[in-house]
């Protein structure tokens, strides 16, 4: 038997997938989440109402007996959709006083934190953890702010920085792309080169599983990525594989493709897909991780799942 973990935010996209597999790999998961019918009910699986962030919260019940911590609970990245305080209360504050509750009393406190702590929407190199940390929003910030609360509570931790993450189930921008990928149309995405990274949820889930136990990880902040960038063009051809169908795709200025995504409503994402995004995970696979999962057969996957196809 590996320990009792704690997974905190057990019904999101990234929750559900980490207690199945954290269960399977012989940890005990207490699985504390808002929507509790939304956590597999299995064996080794224990399933508990998550406090309320927004206030101070009583953490009591939920640690005892808990030797590890994977703190996933917080808002999700969603521009204007929620006022910079709340964001500091529920990614920031609640997660530090998770922390210090904590001291003393797990082996490892594991935060997800977001590449977006790191950095924007694009980079001209590939971003390492040794650059400088420049968010560029709310979320961002209140996430780097939740690391330094993190580090400072005196809690033995590691800080997680994943890039996007896609998976079945996935929203956000990789929804809105697949949504585009299944019109009929031909799509303009063909002189996309840029490379962006990103990240399959099957190798987050065994990134968390290496370092909730490798000494390496002690105290250290890990950016995490798939091994190889893809470029936008590429990504949408794979998604049109995983539907069956051919890419489809024709070169058109950029302006056009902005006009494009204008027209379903998805204008803002122009900037999170035309710029380049190159994640270097080498200083977590230097501990031994290994990102298995190749983001363009990940994303071919995950559409014939999405479609019911067989994986």
């Amino acid at each position: 038997m590996k320990g009792r973990v704690l997974v905190t935010g057990a019904s999101g996209f990234i929750g559900r997938r980490l207690v199945a597999v954290l269960a399977r790999r012989g940890w005990q998961v207490r699985a504390a989440a808002r929507d509790l019918s939304a956590v597999a009910a299995a064996s080794g699986i224990e399933r508990v109402p998550l406090p309320d962030l927004a206030g101070q919260a009583d953490w009591t019940g939920l640690l005892d007996g808990i030797t590890h911590i994977v703190h996933l609970a917080g808002i999700a990245h969603a521009p204007g959709m929620f006022p910079d305080q709340v964001y500091a209360r529920i990614n920031a504050e609640a997660a530090g006083e998770l922390a210090e509750e904590a001291r003393g009393k797990v082996a490892r406190f594991v935060f997800m934190s977001s590449v977006r702590a790191q950095a924007g929407l694009s980079a001209e190199r590939p971003i390492t953890e040794r650059d400088t940390p420049a968010p560029t929003d709310a979320y961002g910030k209140t996430k780097l702010e939740a690391e330094r609360r993190i580090a400072a509570s005196g809690v033995s931790f590691t800080l997680l920085r994943p890039a996007v993450v896609y998976g079945r189930g996935v929203k956000g921008n990789i929804a809105a792309l697949a949504t585009l990928a299944r019109a009929p149309m031909p799509l303009p995405f063909g002189g996309l080169t840029n490379r962006r990274s990103l990240l399959a949820l099957d190798n987050l889930c065994s990134a968390v599983s290496l370092v909730l136990e490798a000494d390496a990880a002690q105290n250290e902040t890990f950016l995490v990525a798939d091994k190889e960038p893809i470029s936008v063009a590429d990504l949408v051809a794979a998604m049109r594989e995983g539907l069956g169908r051919s890419p489809h795709l024709v070169n058109m200025p950029a302006g056009g493709v902005r006009r494009l995504l204008k027209t379903f409503g998805r204008e803002a994402d122009w900037e999170r897909i035309a710029g380049n995004f190159v994640v270097d995970a080498s200083k977590l696979m230097g501990i031994g991780w290994e990102p298995r999962i190749e983001t363009r057969a990940g994303i071919v996957r995950m559409m014939r799942a999405e479609n019911g196809s067989a994986a």
